[in-house]
């Protein structure tokens, strides 16, 4: 089928002491203390959400030969969400309403899952051809109908 899966490189601080934020231990190892504040104050209850995405790898980068590139979370709930950080978009119902409908919220915790695996280069990599992206999203636009 001609699928490669590579992981991204994961850069680790040293052991330094659990700050309070439950079981993302791995995750909170890698952002200062200032920066899990900020992110709390500005994404709220999300912020959490998305450090506990990114600490059970749950994002990965699918690319094809052309250059396209989406991701894919694998949600809490168990339910794989297509991202594309390129237009800012999710296809979760939190994004369909908190973010699109309401304007609750800038995001939700999936995009901000993947911007913080990028920082923290902690996500899984998946190289497919341009068909097989194609048949990708075109399976994801199907299922949301």
């Amino acid at each position: 089928m001609g699928v490669y899966v590579r992981p991204c490189t994961h850069v680790r601080e040293p052991q330094r002491p659990e700050v309070g934020v439950g079981s993302l231990e791995l995750a909170v190892q890698a952002v200062p203390d200032e920066h899990l504040s900020s992110l709390k104050f500005v994404f709220g209850s999300s912020a959490i959400q998305a450090l506990d995405l990114v600490d059970r790898e749950s994002v990965t980068l699918i690319s094809s030969p052309s250059g396209r590139r989406v991701y894919q979370v694998l949600g809490s709930s168990g339910k794989t969400y297509t991202c594309m950080t390129s237009c800012h978009y999710c296809s979760c119902p939190a994004f369909a309403f908190s973010v699109l409908r309401k304007s609750d919220s800038l995001l939700c915790k999936h995009l901000l899952a993947i911007y913080l695996s990028q920082v923290m280069r902690n996500c899984q990599q998946l190289s497919v051809s341009d068909k097989q992206l194609t048949d990708l999203l075109l399976m994801e636009k199907t299922q949301e109908a």
